[in-house]
């Protein structure tokens, strides 16, 4: 019986994980050359799938933990290599195998989704707490909507003003919406591409149950990462739900004539597209045709936007992980609002919120720019 080196048994991991497509790679370089890592610092991705390849990869070093899962290289590869799928096996081989090092910030929160369902730990008894001073009801069989904020505008104490924002238009366009509170969980949709599959796999099978014995038909969600699993993910395990992004159900209440607005909002405003939301998926115009709406709103754009745009750095599992100052995407988005003039950066992710709120901060940039998600942009022009 032949017994498997580490790194052998590494190998068939990755494969076994989705990491196969990375024979089709003939060391092109286009995947490094569209890499924002490169635009902070030397990060060579060809090199990640060669050394994979050879099965010859630095299992413990940082590099693999490096990828923000934006999708730019994937766009790019003339060999259709999904090279975000070697990516995640490459990281599920890590996490199965105990080959290398998990960064600590990312096993903590690995940790506390698998215990307490959400990456921050926080007890599943408050998920529902940022409703407590909204009318939010609890969602039955029988209301239409499903809304699911994200563990982020659920728990965090700056960004729960999104999922708040969102309740509000409903409430006020008369929308049958509920939650389901504490008895949500983490979509999983991150944690899986940092490589751990078994806990994606246990937050989606307790989703789906629950949704099914709920008799869910729609969900409407605020984070473009749950829209991707539920929509891309989920159906492979038993879900069977539509599933709306907020900028997509408010552009189409706006283009039916449901919503309208009442206060100008006389200022500069840049989008950033979100990875998730636009490469991913290729939801592009509907936070665009949002913000047009807007009377007095002047939307501008980033130098590089749509299918171009630089990732906020919070894909991949790296919103949980340190970045060290110099080398975060969110800052050089910071700079280039700056540059056109804009008074407002508009959001459609809660991971993006995250890293442009910190980026303003740590910039000392709070007084000349905010940094807000669509749904409070269209909550304010609504009263």
């Amino acid at each position: 019986m032949e017994v498997l080196s580490p790194y052998k048994e590494a190998t068939e991991v990755i494969a076994e994980a989705g990491g196969d497509p990375l024979k089709l790679c003939y060391q092109c370089g286009l995947c490094t050359g569209v890499c924002p890592w490169n635009l902070v610092r030397n990060f060579i991705v060809r090199r990640i799938i060669h050394e994979a390849q050879m099965g010859a990869t630095d299992f413990g070093g940082e590099e693999a933990w490096l990828c923000a899962t934006c999708r730019a290289c994937v766009q790019r590869c003339p060999r259709g290599v999904e090279i975000i799928d070697i990516m995640r096996a490459t990281r599920r081989a890590v996490v199965s195998l105990g080959i290398g090092v998990v960064p600590d910030a990312l096993r903590i929160s690995a940790k506390n989704i698998a215990g307490a369902g959400n990456p921050l730990g926080e007890a599943p008894e408050k998920r529902g707490d940022w409703a407590k001073d909204i009318k939010v009801k609890k969602f039955t069989p029988s209301t239409e909507i499903l809304y699911f904020p994200c563990c982020i505008p659920a728990y965090d104490p700056d960004v729960k003003r999104v999922s708040q924002a969102t309740a509000t238009i409903f409430n006020k366009l008369g929308i049958d919406f509920g939650i389901l509170g504490s008895e949500e969980k983490c979509c999983g949709e991150a944690i899986r591409k940092a490589g751990y599959e078994d806990t994606f796999l246990s937050m989606a099978q307790s989703n789906i149950d629950l949704f099914n014995n709920n008799s869910v038909k729609t969900v409407v969600v605020s984070s473009p990462h749950c829209y991707h699993t539920f929509k891309n993910e989920y159906p492979e395990l038993g879900g069977r739900f539509e599933v709306v992004h907020i900028t997509q159900y408010l552009a189409s209440l706006i283009e039916e004539g449901k919503l309208n607005f009442s206060k100008e909002i006389n200022k500069k405003v840049i989008y950033s597209d979100p990875c998730y939301l636009g490469r991913h998926n290729g939801v592009y115009d509907e936070p665009r045709k949002i913000l047009q709406s807007i009377p007095g709103l002047e939307l501008i754009e980033f130098p590089d936007s749509r299918e171009d745009a630089i990732c906020c750095g919070g894909g991949g599992g790296r919103i949980w992980m340190d970045t060290a100052k110099g080398e975060r995407f969110s800052d050089i988005r910071v700079e280039q609002a700056l540059e056109k003039g804009a008074a407002i950066i508009a959001m459609a992710c809660p991971y993006c919120f995250l890293n442009y709120r910190d980026s303003v901060l740590s910039m000392d940039k709070a007084e000349v720019i905010e940094v807000k998600d669509i749904s409070e942009i269209v909550a304010e022009a609504m009263e």
